[in-house]
């Protein structure tokens, strides 16, 4: 199988999840599935079907969490230097509105836009791998082409 590329911080947050998941949440619906069942007749006990499909999602999340960590290819960004790469903290300029972005690259498992956390299989991060400070890429988007200018590319 793929391994799939992370860093140190997504990795740590991962298995936070998977031990949560594990010794809290896992045991606390197992109780509650307990509890239901004492209400009597499962076929219309709305609490126990609910109960059972929420192990079915923690269980199935658990799967998902143990086989990317079993598959992490941890890479600590601060090792790194030089051209855009993987864990690439970058700062560009949107080149049509002069609005700063920072983006730090990093694997599928653990990103999120929303707080700057690019996948590195995105067009964005496809189109900056590679490029220096100063360069500018143009990025195809749903709403057209959008160029930016790499201001800083840094390594933490």
């Amino acid at each position: 199988m793929e391994k799939i590329p992370m860093t140190p911080k997504g990795l740590e947050a991962m298995n936070g999840e998977l031990k949560q998941l594990k010794s809290v949440e896992r045991p606390a619906i197992i109780k509650a599935i307990a509890e239901a069942r004492e209400h009597g007749d499962l076929s219309e006990n709305a609490e126990y079907h609910s109960a059972k499909e929420k192990q079915s999602f923690i269980e199935g999340r658990i799967k998902e969490l143990e086989g990317s960590i079993s598959l992490a290819q941890v890479i600590d960004p601060a090792t790194l230097s030089g051209a855009i790469k993987f864990g690439a903290t970058v700062d560009l300029v949107d080149e049509e509105t002069e609005e700063e972005k920072t983006y730090m690259i990093v694997g599928e498992a653990e990103a999120d836009i929303e707080k700057g956390l690019l996948n590195i299989k995105s067009p964005l991060a496809r189109a900056l791998i590679g490029k220096e400070e100063g360069d500018s890429v143009e990025v195809r988007t749903p709403g057209g082409a959008k160029g930016f200018e790499i201001v800083k590319i840094s390594y933490v």
